[in-house]
């Protein structure tokens, strides 16, 4: 299987002409019966081998990471990172395989961090903290600084993994490390923020989700790198606004309404507007949990108790088969509706050759 990059860099490297990496794609798009850009595609498995190295190397990842840990706690994290560091030399800078450049960034990314989390708890009694005792509104805000300082050495890792090897989920490991940062800022330094942390995840969450157009309105024929970017972004980006949008309604805080629920199922319907518009369908994906359980009650509510999930399931999964049956269709009515944004969003149902 090969990508939209690999396909780039043959051209480059002259073992490909333009017109036939554009008569490749064209080809590819008329036997799927749908467009290259349409199809969300990333790289994850380049042959079985990546799942046979992936394995091997979460094995000798887990024992370095034990290893380490058995001598002082936070060489584990350590290890962890030099190890996955080491091994991405090769992996991903010359035999550039996709799952296991994922699987070393996110190693690296959670070596880093579990090395700083381990030194914390080592010092916690130099930092202020007692054990079996309640904390102190001090004690929070050092504890949400901690926090902070954590995620911005994380994200510093996570760009100097990027600068090394641009694997593309780096950027979305660096993002999240950086809401990260913020977060624990704003609660150390405004104790009453830590009551309204959920709609704080859902201002991040739409920042992250502006990141990731931004990467997207860059590449909108999704040939390059940086498709990939967006595509890790948006799906990072896709939990924190559901779960911090649907938490702030309560859906999960006990029985919800037929009102409540409804609600639920607009939101997941502009969900929806939204994933056809950009192209991407992460929103529609870490939004299901909570439109499922919204369902579920309104059956539940109108006595279908026996078959309410039955229920639930059949209309759920066939509004996503039929979604995903006549994306392209669906896609153009609401592209067509949003007048001059067409241009800047991904093209539908059309394959350039430029």
């Amino acid at each position: 299987m090969y990508s939209e990059t690999d396909i780039d860099g043959a051209v480059a490297a002259g073992a490909l002409s333009p017109d036939a990496a554009a008569g490749l794609r064209s080809f590819v798009a008329t036997s799927r019966a749908t467009p290259a850009v349409d199809e969300e595609s990333f790289r994850l498995l380049t042959g079985f081998n990546d799942i046979f190295v992936s394995i091997a190397i979460a094995l000798v990842l887990a024992a370095v990471a034990w290893i380490g840990q058995s001598l002082w706690a936070p060489l584990g994290g350590v290890a962890v990172a030099a190890v996955a560091w080491g091994l991405a030399e090769y992996f991903t800078g010359r035999r550039r395989m996709a799952l296991p450049s994922i699987l070393l960034l996110l190693a690296f990314v959670a070596g880093v961090g579990s090395a700083l989390v381990s030194l914390i708890v080592l010092n916690h009694e130099a930092l202020g903290f007692v054990r079996n005792q309640p904390d102190t509104d001090a004690q929070r805000q050092i504890a949400a600084a901690l926090a902070a300082g954590v995620a911005a050495i994380t994200a510093g890792a996570a760009w100097l993994h990027w600068r090394r090897f641009m694997v593309p989920i780096t950027v979305a490991a660096g993002a999240v490390a950086v809401v990260g940062v913020v977060l624990g800022l704003v609660t150390a330094l405004i104790p009453a923020a830590r009551e309204a942390i959920f709609p704080l995840v859902l201002l991040a969450g739409l920042a992250m989700f502006a990141f990731a157009m931004r990467w997207d309105m860059s590449d909108r024929e999704r040939r390059t790198r940086r498709s990939d970017v967006a595509f890790w972004l948006h799906l990072a980006a896709a939990p924190m606004i559901a779960h911090a949008l649907f938490q702030m309604l309560g859906i999960f805080n006990g029985e919800i309404g037929p009102g409540i629920a409804a609600v639920v199922l607009v939101l997941y319907v502009a969900f929806a507007f939204v994933a056809l518009a950009v192209d991407r369908r992460a929103l529609l994906v870490s939004s299901l949990a909570y439109v499922l359980y919204a369902l579920y009650a309104l059956f539940h509510t109108t006595g279908a108790v026996e078959l309410a999930w039955a229920l639930t399931g059949l209309v759920i999964g066939s509004a996503l088969l039929t979604l995903s049956a006549f994306w392209q269709t669906m896609r153009r009515q609401v592209v067509g509706v949003l007048g001059g944004l067409a241009h800047r969003l991904p093209p539908v149902a059309t394959l350039s050759h430029a």
